[in-house]
């Protein structure tokens, strides 16, 4: 591992990039205030009167008809931009990644307008900022910036903006199938940094695993009766007793390069104990003693195993009668490579009740970890550290989920190497009240793509 991010920091491809002028900056800024303006919720339903406005932006920056696609699937519709390349590259399309719709905002709940960006004391607010909105603009004003730059790329660029990212994602599933020609995908929906309250980057990450999310209900029947006369199996307390049983349970210790990276690049600012249990799972994966130690910290532990864990209840019909069914929510956040079925038996089997009824939820969606490059870790390394020149990269697996999954099942691998880069005192409360974004660390992402773009897509890229 060690010798591999050696390669990579000796091969950084030194391509230039212009810097935002002060023109770009009120353009991405006037970007910004018109897409926050928008209610793209699932109750609001805007997302495509967005992505017509979007659609309008590209056409009138030389983008042609042909090549801006609003596609519609399900409840809503996505966007697709093609920035045509001279193909003297010789090399597949680069995707985009950004999603258009955001989580829902009670006004009552927020101190501003959730749908009017507001600026204060150096701060923006305004939903869907950080998630995802502002990766939407960065990556629209980069298309932007270079297409009047004149800048043509040695292979096709693809913006891929969906639109229900936060719900079904089924214009996720459509726009991945159109596109899963694709070389890779760069999504703006994760990664990025992190840096001290002295403003000093601590670390960049990129994400290149997501734990396959699946939800079960487990339910228990029988013929109830009077509460006057209780009897031995009682739906409630059998369910419960599975539940406990569960709760008990550790998924077998698991872990792939993209783990092990971020657990040696973690161990550098660790407490001594669990840094040194770091190292040693580093050094020999699965190691009893690491594992017992890490087992005990949250986040660790989700990075070693499938997790699951009951998250609702509802059972019983009224006070004064014996249930007749109890019915319990457990999500589960998948490792890499187990499947959903896997998983579902050994719940099954832990809860050893052949009695309880065991039903998935929707339709998970298991993808692979994708094999960071040094083509793709190289230029985003370079591109960041133009930035933050002491700024080290680490891979990282996403407990939660982004459109990146369902490119990732098309076959395309897909990073996420979002531009912004938040303090620790941030407090962006994305998907709660008062979504936040810094102005400084606005305006200090909008080179991020540019950059990306030249190494990878530039005559100067190997």
């Amino acid at each position: 591992m060690k010798r591999l991010m050696l390669a990579i920091t000796a091969a950084l491809i030194p391509v230039a990039a212009s810097a935002a002028t002060p023109e770009d900056e009120a353009y991405a800024r006037a970007l910004i205030e018109k897409a926050v303006s928008f209610k793209s919720t699932a109750k609001h339903g805007e997302t495509p009167k967005m992505a017509a406005w979007l659609a309008g932006e590209f056409r009138k920056a030389g983008f042609k008809k042909e090549d801006v696609e609003i596609v519609p699937a399900g409840k809503s519709v996505g966007l697709i931009v093609r920035y045509r390349g001279d193909q003297s590259a010789g090399k597949a399309p680069v995707v985009f990644l950004g999603h258009m719709d955001a989580v829902e905002a009670d006004p009552a709940d927020w101190t501003t307008d959730p749908f009017k960006l507001v600026e204060k004391d150096g701060v923006f607010y305004g939903r869907g900022l950080v998630d995802n909105k502002y990766g939407v603009i960065d990556l629209t004003q980069t298309f932007v910036r270079l297409k009047k730059e004149g800048f043509t790329p040695t292979r096709d660029l693809v913006i891929a903006f969906s639109g229900d990212e936060e719900t079904e994602m089924a214009t996720t599933r459509a726009l991945a199938e159109k596109l899963k020609d694709a070389a890779f995908a760069l999504n703006s929906d994760a990664g990025g940094g992190s840096e001290g309250v002295d403003g000093k980057p601590t670390v960049y990450y990129i994400q290149a695993a997501e734990k396959t999310y699946a939800t079960f209900e487990l339910t228990i029947r029988n013929s109830g009766g009077h509460s006057s006369q209780p009897r031995a199996d009682n739906a409630i307390y059998e369910l419960a007793s599975a539940l406990k049983k569960i709760e008990a349970h550790q998924f077998p210790v698991m872990w792939n390069d993209i783990t092990l990276r971020s657990f040696e690049a973690s161990a550098a600012n660790a407490d001594e104990k669990t840094a040194e249990a770091l190292r040693r799972f580093v050094n020999k994966p699965g190691d009893k003693k690491a594992v017992k130690t890490l087992s005990g910290a949250t986040h660790y532990n989700a990075v070693m195993r499938t997790t699951c864990v009951a998250t609702m209840l509802k059972g019983g019909h009224a006070e004064n009668a014996l249930p007749q069914a109890a019915t319990a929510t457990v999500n589960c956040r998948i490792f890499p490579g187990v499947s959903v079925d896997d998983v579902k038996a050994e719940l099954a089997r832990v809860a050893g009740d052949p009695k309880i009824e065991f039903a998935t939820l929707g339709e998970p969606v298991e993808s692979p970890a994708s094999v960071l490059t040094p083509e793709i870790e190289s230029a985003v390394i370079a591109a960041v550290r133009t930035r933050y020149p002491d700024a080290s990269a680490v891979p990282y697996m996403e407990a939660g989920g982004t459109d990146g999954l369902h490119f990732r099942r098309a076959g395309v691998p897909t990073f996420a190497v979002g531009s912004l880069v938040l303090r620790e005192t941030d407090e962006p409360n994305y998907h709660g009240m008062n979504e936040t974004l810094r102005v400084d660390a606005f305006y200090a992402g909008l080179d991020h793509w540019t950059r990306i773009i030249k190494a990878l897509a530039s005559p100067a890229a190997p």
